[in-house]
């Protein structure tokens, strides 16, 4: 795709920082408006676009044609997001907007309302299977053991997103007689970089992030920068961190090591969503969950709970009683 003009989606990769130095200021306030995950997705969804056949700047006949001859293929919510990405290329670049006209949006309402499909979702991480890869991580000698039970351990008791993990130095780690202290500079939740704070207490026999934390600290000898860094063979420790997806590789991994049956289906996300469930099952209150895990949107996390509670808190079961 050739851009006329820079924009928040002319680049698919964080700038370099030489490149953005050489930019206007200008052009550098308004690629950093976007997010890069936003970035990434909105580039690869107008590609999607081009590669049908699809020309830029599009015409409103153009976009009906294209959305007639995915509706069947692609997910609706997939096929709505390509939409949005198309949209905002357009305004960026300061050409009319093709998607506005409201044919589009009502032929979208139609695709969904006869082709929508239920979300797909990472089953939780239960706090027992959080304990038993544990265990078994505790059960190997190796150095990527060490470091992935220490990041498994944190990703689940401190509900990080994926992209928070890999991103944790060891000059964002306060280490106190309680527990410790985790500076999250930059999240999802929080894109103009106030800083978040995830705290996690010392834990017991069975889950412990500071006891694992160390372990892992002292054994790589790490004394500044990533925490969780990549390991190439003979054990040779980078100083760049794993990559966010590799964090779900690494849980699929472990938990079917451990013997866990559904672990082909779990991702990073299942450990926040199974922190939350473990939190609500043992009726922590939605604030403290919320914090924990940094969430602001109240219905995530009730959707979390509840899911958790459809036996527990079940009309039929109680009928079912004697």
């Amino acid at each position: 795709m050739t851009d006329v003009a820079l924009s928040p989606l002319s680049s698919v990769l964080p700038l370099p920082e030489n490149v953005s130095k050489q930019m206007p200021l200008s052009n550098r306030y308004q690629v950093a408006a976007t997010s890069d995950n936003t970035r990434r997705a909105y580039q690869a969804d107008v590609r999607h676009f081009e590669h049908w056949g699809g020309r830029l700047p599009a015409t409103t006949e153009a976009i009906l044609h294209y959305l007639h001859a995915f509706a069947e293929t692609l997910n609706p919510r997939t096929l709505s997001r390509h939409i949005t990405a198309i949209k905002q290329w357009h305004r960026y670049q300061n050409f009319p907007d093709p998607t506005d006209a409201p044919i589009v949006s009502k032929t979208m309402t139609g695709i969904l309302r006869i082709h929508g499909q239920p979300k797909d979702k990472a089953p939780p991480l239960l706090l027992e299977q959080m304990i038993k890869i544990a265990k078994y991580l505790q059960e190997q000698s190796s150095l990527a053991a060490t470091r992935d039970n220490a990041l498994l351990q944190i990703g689940f008791l401190g509900a990080f997103r994926r992209s928070e993990l890999v991103a944790i130095r060891m000059e964002d780690i306060n280490w106190q007689p309680e527990g410790i202290e985790i500076l999250i500079p930059k999240s999802k939740t929080d894109q103009v970089s106030d800083g978040q704070y995830c705290v996690i207490p010392n834990g017991n026999e069975q889950l412990c992030v500071v006891r694992t934390l160390k372990n892992w600290i002292e054994l790589a000898k790490i004394k500044s920068g990533f925490i969780f860094r990549r390991i190439h063979r003979g054990n040779h420790l980078s100083n760049l961190s794993i990559l966010p997806e590799t964090v779900n590789r690494i849980l699929k991994k472990h938990a079917h090591a451990s013997g866990i049956e559904n672990a082909t289906g779990f991702s990073s996300h299942s450990m926040r969503r199974g922190f939350a469930t473990a939190a609500g099952r043992k009726g922590v209150s939605l604030q403290a969950i919320m914090r924990q895990g940094r969430w602001k949107q109240v219905g995530t996390v009730l959707e979390y709970i509840e899911a958790a509670q459809r036996f527990e808190e079940n009309a039929a079961k109680k009928l079912l009683q004697n």
